[in-house]
């Protein structure tokens, strides 16, 4: 084996060892994007009725078969009678595919988040949130390369393995909750923090070779993010989150600054073009860059390894595209027509 071919070998390894330390949970890099994957208690929080996001992201491709997750959130709120309470009904939906095992992970993750008013005065808000439903996982038995089938260091399909595999595929119920208060200073600047855990069920499954093991321990999350002016035509947005799982931490936060490119006469908000970076502290840099127009936005990140692997990946990670759509709807009671909403 050459050195090129023993440092990919050894990436593969780190990956799926990566991915087992962090119990197999993935993480968008512009997050803040897919906030029901943060934290059920952010569904909601943002200005208007109806919100529906999606991500692509494929990474790893310069060490091995590349990983591509795709995730779509859908958010709706209701006003609930008279009062400036809310209800958001959401869900998220997401398909990860890993390796050449062509591991793909389903989840459709139905959620609920109630707002509760704090004031009279301001836009605070109080929200609690639960998400569950159910995960289902498989996998290409027939791409598994067992030990006792390499003969004189060759590999051969057709040598036979005592190895036994008795399925190919698992699946289980998740379940997530979450707290959140949101607030708002003088209609321009707006702020949220955020408690979450996750797996509180902590789901467990029957191994590929049939013993049950603890699959998914509880996650711990704290989140933050702030959506403030800079100057008459700028804004900044900062976001943050913090998980914590078993023995094991991770950090990921950044700042964008958006400089206005287009006013509107009618009251709506001015289109931006954003500008920053986010980091995953010990793994990656990520520049990323972001268009708010009308009702929708795009984003587009790419994340820069500084981990362990970038002598193998030559500090490549992964590409992520974003997509958003977020507006109200012009029906009775719509939010529209309403001075007070939870909103970020």
């Amino acid at each position: 084996m050459n050195r090129n071919s023993t440092l990919r070998f050894i990436a593969i390894i780190a990956i799926f060892i990566s991915g087992k330390v962090y119990g197999q949970d993935f993480t968008f890099s512009q997050f803040y994007e897919q906030p029901l994957l943060r934290n059920p208690a952010l569904a909601g929080v943002f200005t208007g009725d109806i919100r529906a996001s999606l991500a692509h992201r494929s990474q790893w491709g310069s060490v091995t078969v590349p990983y591509k997750t795709s995730s779509m959130s859908i958010e709706h709120k209701i006003p609930m009678g008279g009062k400036n309470d809310f209800l958001t009904i959401a869900s998220q939906m997401s398909i990860d595919v890993a390796g050449d095992l062509r591991l793909r992970r389903t989840q459709i993750l139905p959620a609920i988040n109630y707002h509760k008013s704090l004031s009279n005065d301001a836009d605070t808000y109080l929200s609690l949130a639960f998400m569950g439903g159910p995960v289902s996982s498989q996998f290409d038995a027939s791409k598994l390369k067992m030990g006792d089938q390499f003969r004189g260091g060759e590999y051969n399909a057709s040598n036979p393995t005592a190895q036994r595999i008795t399925n190919s595929g698992y699946s289980y119920w998740d379940l997530s909750t979450g707290l959140s208060l949101s607030t708002s200073f003088n209609d321009k600047t707006r702020v949220y923090v955020a408690a979450g855990l996750s797996h509180v069920t902590n789901p467990t499954i029957k191994s590929v070779t049939g013993s049950t093991e603890n699959f998914l321990s509880p996650r711990l999350s704290f989140n933050a993010g702030i959506n403030a002016p800079s100057g008459e035509r700028s804004r900044i947005m900062g976001f943050i989150d913090y998980f914590t799982q078993n023995s094991n931490k991770q950090i990921l936060g950044g700042v964008l600054y958006g400089m206005t490119i287009r006013e509107y006469d009618d009251g709506n908000e001015p289109d931006l073009f954003y500008i920053g970076s986010f980091m995953r502290w010990g793994d990656a840099l990520i520049p990323t860059v972001k268009m708010e127009f009308e009702h929708f936005s795009i984003g587009v990140s790419y994340d820069v390894n500084i981990s362990k692997l970038k002598v193998v990946s030559n500090w490549r990670g992964g590409l992520e595209l974003t997509a958003t759509y977020r507006g109200f709807l012009k029906i009775r009671n719509s939010t529209v027509d309403k001075t007070r909403c939870v909103r970020f």
